[in-house]
């Protein structure tokens, strides 16, 4: 009787193991008062690769001393023209000049101002601003609400007015350029916004006006006040492409390092909504409440001294989430196209491979032809996993990047396949699909805690250009981690006694959901709670039968306390320090989550039309109901034989399901979960239906198609024998 209690005993200790895992968060470092003035210089269009050290000395010196980091430029209109950029800096929040689309080159920051006294200016245009991000845009922005935080603001050019305009329209000090002498307008205000010009354009257009730019920074250098916070950004972008742009702060404190915040929670990466908060973090004033969206910068060490090396050349991240653009939809499609054509070869396999009863039935599959496809959908299975590992390879310099990325990933599915095949146990029913389930598991989890190198601005990961996600655990890597750890938990738990299952699934499913949900590593706090979901789902029915009743109550119980505690735990914590979750719920108490569920349901929407991923989830969809309700599809068999892998199937669907919801990807980690899982288990139905078509003859016959060979009588009749 006591030994009976273990397995629910130990499943407590791993659950409370889990939450105590998630409940481990560092503290953000914090700044304040670093300064008495602040300049922020934008230069909508700068990038890395505009700066020289001849042709743009300021910036050059700029950089290298001052800490830098990659500028996301995401605004609340699909494309951040100089506009947009401007206007988002000064409200610390998304925000959009206006809501036309924009058909090519985006038009120059050229807002209509007077000067009824001469000192300050009038936006004219603001009232109609302001009541387009309040009434239109689903972000509550409040443009000017970074001027209002402060007692007066200077700004240089037209671009500098629209960041430095009250909601009201007022800018408090305005020149349209720079004076002869600058000094005592910097000095004015504590909050100065210099318009630096927009670079646009290619080749000697182009560099004739970034030096105009590092020239007028040269003259700001020149006449700054003393103890003063520069911020360099390239705050825009100039055509329909999104780039990464230039982010350089350099003052007390700022010295050498990376540029980072709890927004990106990635070295070297900061998004343009940060700035605001950076801009009173350093002065030493509060930011006002409910109205930004961003985090106050901070510095990392550990940057290379030379601002070439650090941001140029092979670390240019810029020119990679270019190149990896464009291949990961090429990846993906070809991935979707290449299954559904494998899922069309396999079905006449499965058809062939079921025993039939009458003497009408087609052959068995012959032996080659049951290897071959074997091999093909183990290398199916592993092409994600292949993805990851083939970013180790710098591709994306490549002329041309998409072979490059392609020839790598077909050597590392080529050599995955070969080694799973000459395993010692390679003809056990269920070795391949916990094979690929361990590669798929290994690749992200190693790569998680390695930092995940790999998924940022990796093909199967994540890109910075979209300005949703620079560290931890992507979608696609959510999906294929799931059911990689899911499916190797149900494999190993055939191995053991029925009432020990749920022990071996809600352990596997323990570690997933602290490697999901850790700060440290897949810093997903939703997918955490996705994962538990299907982790609890999983164990529930890990001993075979239905998902009862009593069944879904208990594994519903505890997935809501998981999500309870770790809920407790977040918003406990300062609101600097809090995760997702934590953000979410203070959001939703202070009455301000409203934007962040249209944007999540925007998002959604966007990536369930506009993904190969979504392709792949339904392909998948349909070939698991084929192989499950067909009569040749063998999966019903498969889930009657190993109990514990139809919960591994089970979990799967529900925790990508809902990681799917509330993270905003919609089908995407299902898809991937489906690209990684369906392959292996439509091989597992194959040999289970080969395995139920062994008989052994009676001495002296063979099989003949469809069965027992059938013998003619005296009679010439046929019977079977």
């Amino acid at each position: 009787m006591a030994a009976a209690w273990v397995p629910f005993v130990l499943i407590a200790v791993v659950v409370a193991a889990t939450v105590a895992g998630l409940s481990v968060r560092p503290a953000e470092p914090q700044r304040h008062g670093d300064a008495d003035y602040v300049i922020v210089a934008g230069a909508a269009g700068l990038r890395w690769e505009d700066l020289d050290p001849q042709r743009t000395p300021a910036l050059w010196q700029e950089a290298t001393e001052g800490s830098v980091g990659w500028l996301s430029v995401r605004s609340a209109h699909e494309v951040t023209c100089p506009s947009d950029g401007w206007l988002t800096l000064g409200a610390g929040n998304y925000a959009a000049w206006n809501t036309r689309a924009v058909p090519g080159r985006c038009p120059p920051a050229e807002p209509r101002l007077t000067r009824p006294d001469g000192i300050g200016a009038n936006l004219t245009d603001q009232p109609n601003v302001v009541r387009t991000n309040q009434n239109k845009l689903p972000y509550g922005t409040t443009p000017g609400a970074l001027a209002e935080s402060v007692r007066c603001s200077v700004a240089v050019g037209p671009g500098a007015a629209i960041a430095a305009a009250r909601p009201f329209g007022r800018v408090d000090r305005y020149v349209p350029e720079l004076p002869e002498d600058p000094a005592k307008l910097l000095g004015d205000c504590v909050l100065n916004f210099v318009d630096l010009g927009t670079i646009t354009g290619e080749g000697a257009e182009r560099e004739a006006a970034v030096a105009a730019a590092d020239r007028t920074l040269a003259r700001v250098l020149a006449a700054r006040p003393p103890r003063s916070l520069m911020l360099i950004a390239g705050l825009a972008d100039t055509g329909t492409t999104s780039r990464l742009h230039v982010a350089i702060a350099e003052g007390p404190g700022w010295e050498g390092g990376w540029l980072t915040s709890a927004g990106t929670g990635r070295e070297g990466y900061l998004q343009l909504v940060d700035l605001a908060p950076t801009v009173l973090s350093a002065l030493g004033r509060p930011a006002p409440e409910k109205l930004f969206a961003g985090y106050a910068a901070t510095v990392l060490p550990g940057r290379p001294g030379d601002p070439g090396e650090a941001m140029q050349g092979d670390r240019d991240a810029d020119r990679r989430a270019i190149a990896q653009r464009g291949v990961a939809e090429i990846f993906f499609t070809v991935l979707a196209i290449v299954q559904l054509l494998l899922f069309a070869a396999v079905i006449p396999v499965l058809i062939r491979a079921r025993r039939h009863a009458g003497p009408l039935g087609p052959p068995l599959p012959p032996r080659r032809l049951v290897v071959l496809a074997e091999l093909a959908l183990i290398a199916a299975g592993l092409a994600i996993p292949a993805a990851l590992l083939a970013d180790v390879v710098p591709w994306w310099g490549s002329e041309h990047p998409a072979w490059m990325f392609g020839a790598a990933t077909a050597v590392l599915m080529a050599g995955g396949t070969l080694l799973i095949r000459l395993a010692p146990r390679y003809e056990r029913t269920l070795w391949p699909m916990a094979a690929v389930a361990t590669v798929s598991v290994l690749v992200v989890a190693v790569d998680l805690i390695t930092g995940a190198r790999l998924q940022l601005n990796g093909v199967a990961g994540y890109s910075a250009l979209h300005g949703i996600r620079y560290a931890g655990l992507g979608s696609v890597g959510l999906g294929v981690f799931v059911a990689g750890l899911l499916l190797l938990a149900g494999s190993l738990a055939q191995w053991v006694s029925r009432r020990w299952r749920p022990l071996v699934v809600v352990t596997f499913g323990g570690l997933g959901v602290v490697m999901v949900g850790s700060p440290y590593l897949g810093a997903d706090p939703v997918g955490a709670i996705a994962v538990t979901a299907g982790v609890c789902v999983a164990a529930a029915i890990s001993t075979g039968g239905w998902l009862t009743f009593p069944r879904f109550a208990w594994a519903a119980m505890t997935g809501v306390a998981v999500t309870i505690t770790f809920a407790v735990l977040d918003l406990s914590r300062a609101p600097l320090e809090q995760g997702t979750l934590g953000r979410f719920l203070t959001a939703l108490g202070d009455g301000t989550a409203g934007p962040a569920m249209q944007r999540a349901a925007a998002a959604n929407g966007l990536a369930l039309l506009d993904s190969p991923l979504s392709l792949l989830a339904l392909l998948g969809a349909a070939m698991l109901v084929f192989c499950q309700f067909s009569p040749w599809g063998g999966l019903n068999r498969v889930y009657g034989l190993h109990p514990a892998v139809r919960a591994g199937v089970a979990g799967t669907v529900v925790a990508t399901l809902i990681a799917g919801v509330l993270g905003g990807t919609a089908l995407g980690a299902a898809g991937a979960a489906a690209a990684a899982a369906v392959p292996v288990a439509v091989l597992t139905a194959l040999r289970v239906l080969l395995h139920a078509a062994d008989r052994t003859p009676p001495p002296g016959e063979t099989d003949g198609p469809g069965g027992p060979l059938l013998r003619k009588t005296d009679d010439d009749s046929v019977r079977v024998p």
